[in-house]
């Protein structure tokens, strides 16, 4: 997870990893470290309980803190760098459970389930955003999450499904009103290139193997010179009929979303090598050192650069007393 909460000790929903499926996962915890930027194929939500961090992301850099919730779309890279100690409760969210509460929410304006997707991504263009609630308002939110955390590891989602349901609507309740909206209305194709969508939509049929084996093939070789034409041919698709399987399936198309995979290993170079900014961007496949910081930029806020620093020069964030180290 691309936030404070990002190495939950549980798999979020839709993690490789996971023991059973649940499309609502909760878990309180405790950072001390820089985390990221890291990506999941999941919404998450995340309330800040106590302390405090600078995230980055594609809004840039934002302080949060107390009274904060940060809301993240799939497949959206982000870190965080606590200053001193930061506690989060984040919530992970199948992306297909949030399409089917937008449809029962304005099913009097839709003619069926799949219009909802049409009605997420042209009111939600925000993949990324800190919301300012307060103190007053996350304070509500706390017994509601407490519980919801219990649920998620005492025996999970379908054993708790009305209370875990019941639980999640009462804090999006409260979250919901702040969360900023958009009447512009952008192209599912146009919204792939840049951003994910925000959830991908459910068309009830197994995930298109053509979508898995290319999904594989670009965490497999980051550092190919992939093209559309080369993807498509080795999953034995047109490029158009790739670009509509694979964003359909994860949000992004397969070049945005390689983009996606090779700023996250750059970030790692960074952080934990010596190697230069332009070693680095070449490691991961790109030829130019300014088409690495723009996109490096792009999905994070901050340049390569700025992100080095962060984590070798020793001094860490103000009161913190110990360099920051990944």
């Amino acid at each position: 997870m691309g936030s404070p909460a990002a190495e939950s000790n549980a798999a979020p929903p839709g993690g490789a990893s996971r023991r059973r499926f649940s499309p609502i996962l909760a878990r309180t915890r405790t950072v001390h470290s820089p985390v990221g930027p890291v990506a999941y194929d999941c919404v998450k939500v995340i309330v800040v309980r106590s302390g405090s961090a600078i995230l980055f992301s594609e809004f840039g850099q934002k302080p949060v803190g107390a009274g904060d919730v940060v809301v993240l779309s799939a497949n959206v890279l982000c870190g965080s760098e606590p200053e001193g100690h930061i506690t989060v409760t984040t919530v992970y969210l199948d992306t297909d459970y949030l399409v089917d509460q937008v449809f029962w929410q304005h099913a009097g304006l839709l003619q069926d389930r799949l219009d909802a997707q049409g009605l997420v991504e042209t009111i939600y263009t925000e993949p990324a955003q800190a919301l300012r609630l307060g103190e007053d308002r996350t304070g509500m939110l706390m017994p509601w999450l407490d519980e919801l955390v219990v649920l998620s590891i005492d025996g999970g989602f379908g054993a708790h499904f009305y209370r875990m349901q019941a639980l999640w609507f009462a804090i999006i309740d409260v979250v919901a009103p702040f969360v900023r909206v958009s009447q512009v209305r952008l192209s599912p194709t146009q919204r792939a290139r840049t951003r994910p969508t925000l959830p991908r939509d459910r068309r009830f049929a197994p995930m298109r193997n053509e979508a898995m084996q290319a999904r594989e093939a670009l965490h497999g070789a980051i550092a190919e010179s992939w093209t559309l034409p080369s993807l498509a041919g080795m999953v034995h698709l047109s490029p158009k009929q790739l670009v509509r399987v694979f964003a359909g399936t994860y949000g992004k198309t397969p070049l945005a979303y390689l983009t996606m995979l090779r700023v996250a290993e750059m970030a790692r170079l960074l952080r934990e090598t010596n190697v230069s900014v332009s070693e680095a961007a070449h490691q991961v496949g790109w030829r130019s050192r300014s088409r690495a910081s723009e996109a490096f930029v792009e999905c994070t806020g901050l340049t390569p650069r700025r992100y080095r620093t962060m984590h070798v020069t020793g001094t860490g964030w103000p009161g913190n007393g110990q360099p920051c180290r990944p």
